[in-house]
This record gives structure tokens, sequence and C-alpha cells, in this order.
């Protein structure tokens, strides 16, 4: 019996060891100004694809041929939707986006976030309403996700991934 009571002291003592030591709270490696600024290139680069500025949207983005849009595709062969990387690839399938017909996005800003992954990543989300006439798609307004990661590339933030993720439709209740 007073083996079993010194084994359950000792799990209990290293059960409560280890509660003790758990890990140490999360720090932002980013300061409130980076993520600010962070949120103003966001902005930006709404205002930008509103305007069809390829050019600007060019400069926005890192140049690397490790840049990434993942976007709605014309191209049966590439699936329905795909990830175009590099900056001609991005710039092709802007470009081609833009030139469709209207393309209006409109991020809600109250939910926009932003987090530092490092000092030099960062990644922000945003539910999007976006209207497009692209690829089949009707012109009329449906939600989608944005999730751009952001490389900080000497003073500039720049758009390393742009990912834009199409909400379904909720599913429809069984009665």
């Amino acid at each position: 019996m007073h083996r079993t009571l010194l084994a359950a002291a000792i799990t209990l003592t290293v059960s409560a060891g280890s509660l003790a030591a758990a890990p140490a709270a999360y720090k932002e490696p980013l300061d409130a100004q980076a993520l600010n600024t962070i949120k103003s290139e966001f902005g930006e680069l709404m205002e930008l694809a509103n305007r069809h500025d390829f050019k600007a949207l060019h400069e926005m983005f890192w140049q690397s041929p490790s840049a990434l849009l993942v976007a709605k595709s014309a191209i049966p062969s590439e699936g329905n939707w795909a990830g175009f990387w590099g900056n001609e690839a991005i710039d092709r399938k802007l470009h081609d986006i833009g030139t469709s017909g209207p393309v209006v996005l409109r991020p809600d800003y109250s939910k926009l976030k932003v987090v530092g992954l490092t000092p030099d990543v960062a990644q922000s989300y945003a539910p999007v309403n976006i209207t497009v006439s692209y690829a089949g798609q009707d012109g009329t307004p449906k939600p989608f996700l944005m999730i751009i990661n952001w490389i900080k590339v000497g003073k500039d933030w720049k758009v390393a991934s742009e990912i834009i993720l199409p909400v379904p439709p909720a599913p429809v209740a069984k009665s």
C-alpha cells in the first residue's frame, strides 16, 4: 500500500510540474506600426485591383518565381481553381481577370486580421465580396476568403502569396 501511495504521489508531482512548465505566452513578432502598415497595404491592393492598375499591382507582389496567386482558372486542364506561380503568370492572370468585364472587390475591413509569423513574414485574412465575370462567373457578387502572405523586402511589405477561396453555399437543411 505504501508503494501505491508513493507512486500516486510521484505521479501527481510530475503532473503538477508539467502543468507549471506550460509554454510562455505568445509574443507577436511585429509591432503595431508594422501590422498597421500591412493593413494599409491590403487596402491599397484592393484599390488597385478595383482600378485594374496592373502595373501597380505588379509592384505590390514579391518579385520572385515563388510568388503565388490562387484564383479561378479558365482552362479546364488546370482545374476549376489553380495556383499561378511567378510574376509573369500572376501578371497574365490578373490581366485576364481584369479585362474580362467588371471586377469589384469589397473587403469586410471589420474582419481584416493581420498577424506576424516572423519579423519578415505576416499573414492577412479578410472576407471579400467579389463581383467578376471571368471564366463562367456571372457577375453576381459572391463571398470569398482572401488569405495573403506578406514578405518584407527591404523596407517594403510585398505580397508573397494571395489565395482567393470561394465560400461554398450553406448546405440545404434536411427536414
